[in-house]
C-alpha cells in the first residue's frame, strides 16, 4: 500500500464516520424525515459515500465511532460546509434549521450557544462570506 493509498483510506474512513455521525444525529428521534433524508443524500454525495457504503451505515450507524473535529477550527470548516449545503439547495426552514441546531451540538458546540451558531453561521452563507470570513465572524460573534 503506497502512503497515498493510506492517506485516502484514511479520509474515506473519516468522511464515512463523519457521515454516521450526522445519520446518528438524524436518528436522534428514531425517524428520518424525507428533508433530513434528502440532506443526507446531498452529504453522501459531498463526501464520496458510495449507494452500498450510505445503506451500510444507515443500517448500522451506531457502530461507527463518534470523532468530533478536535480543534475549535475544525469545528467550524465542518459548520461552514454543513451551512452551505443548507442555504445552497435552498432547503432551509424550520426543520432543517432544527436539525442544523442538533448538527451544530454534535459537532461539540455548547448546546446553550447552538441557536445562536445556527442563525449567525446561516446568515454568514447567506451574505456569501469566505471560509475565513466565517471563522472569524464565528469566532467574534459577541464582540
Amino acid at each position: 500500500m503506497s502512503i497515498a493509498d493510506f492517506f485516502d483510506s484514511g479520509f474515506k474512513k473519516r468522511n464515512e464516520d463523519h457521515f454516521a455521525a450526522i445519520v446518528r444525529v438524524a436518528m436522534s428521534d428514531d425517524i428520518i424525515t424525507e428533508e433530513e433524508k434528502a440532506f443526507l443524500d446531498r452529504l453522501a454525495h459531498k463526501l464520496n459515500i458510495s449507494e452500498a457504503e450510505y445503506k451500510q451505515i444507515l443500517k448500522d450507524y451506531k457502530t461507527h465511532p463518534i470523532n468530533p473535529p478536535t480543534s475549535y477550527d475544525k469545528r467550524l470548516e465542518r459548520l461552514f460546509d454543513l451551512a452551505r449545503m443548507v442555504w445552497a439547495d435552498h432547503i432551509e426552514g424550520e426543520k432543517q434549521i432544527r436539525m442544523l441546531i442538533r448538527l451544530v451540538v454534535g459537532l461539540g458546540f455548547h448546546s446553550k450557544n447552538a441557536k445562536y451558531i445556527t442563525h449567525k453561521a446561516l446568515d454568514l452563507v447567506h451574505e456569501e462570506v469566505d471560509l475565513d470570513t466565517f471563522m472569524d465572524e464565528i469566532k467574534h460573534m459577541n464582540r
